[in-house]
């Protein structure tokens, strides 16, 4: 049954304040963390694609297509120097989030994400779905190897401009982000089993659902009757009870106030980010 009075934002924060409201779903993108420095992968002109050209690749995409990677790393670390986590701030955004945890209303996220801006701003492992991976730990690519290392060792390959090779065979070592060619992690569909059944609303943020089976999982889900777009532009064509049409720091902030909560997210925003990185175990960027 819905329990909205009405399809606003006013009313959703309303509904997140009744004590009804315990388990949110939020499924975010790329567009929560472009105010933060990084692109987004498709935007003419300013997306992450759209500034490929000097790696010299036969198409954009096989810089993250396992097969071309295998044969030709050296664009891909290049690229990660540029991007890598601990270079960029949280957004209002991922401090939305965080606050949604605090206060007990968080089920889960869902991101799309390999930037680790989510555990920057203060989720944890079990809060998390990255469903294309992350840059958190990295593996061996060997099939008969496949040794774990963390985040500071490929950290200092990185920067070295030395190609991450593994110390037991010699293989490429990856980061755990998800490529072209390669399965999403099996604990993305084990929870999204166990966590949409019981979803009170799902806010998606910064995606426009186009890339499966992330972007499926809205329309497998029918039981979900209450849904929060917060982006500049939404493209979703089945149902969903409330769109506001902003920046997601817009979004996030106008919701925070509709809450209470805008002081304290501003509180976190404005962190020293010294504290913030060294707290997450990232050394400054």
């Amino acid at each position: 049954d819905k329990v909205l009075d009405e399809l606003t934002l006013d009313a959703v924060a309303r509904y997140i304040k009744s004590g009804k409201c315990k388990n949110i779903i939020c499924m975010v993108g790329a567009g929560i963390s472009t105010s933060a420095g990084i692109p987004d992968f498709r935007s003419p002109g300013t997306g992450l694609y759209a500034n490929l050209r000097k790696y010299d690749l036969p198409y954009p995409e096989a810089i993250f297509q396992i097969d071309y990677f295998k044969k030709h790393p050296e664009p891909f670390f290049a690229l990660a120097k540029e991007l890598y986590p601990g270079q960029f701030k949280p957004t209002i955004c991922h401090y939305f989030m965080k606050l949604l945890k605090d206060k007990g209303h968080l089920r889960r996220c869902y991101t799309q994400n390999i930037d680790t801006l989510e555990r920057v701003a203060g989720l944890e492992g079990e809060d998390l779905i990255e469903a294309h991976g992350t840059f958190y730990t990295s593996h061996c690519v060997s099939f008969c190897c496949r040794k774990e290392y963390n985040l500071d060792w490929m950290k200092d390959k990185i920067f070295s401009d030395d190609i991450p090779r593994c110390d037991k065979c010699n293989s490429l070592v990856k980061p755990d982000i998800v490529f072209f060619g390669e399965n999403l992690p099996v604990r993305f569909f084990t929870s999204m089993k166990m966590d949409f059944p019981c979803c009170d609303l799902l806010i998606v943020m910064g995606t426009s659902l186009q890339v499966q089976p992330f972007a499926g999982q809205v329309s497998h889900h029918p039981s979900i009757n209450h849904f929060l777009s917060l982006s500049t532009l939404f493209f979703y064509k089945a149902y969903r009870d409330v769109a506001h049409i902003s920046t997601c720091d817009e979004g996030c902030l106008a919701l925070a106030e509709l809450l209470g909560w805008k002081v304290q997210i501003k509180g976190l925003f404005n962190l020293p980010r010294i504290i913030k990185t060294t707290i997450y175990g990232f050394r400054g960027g």
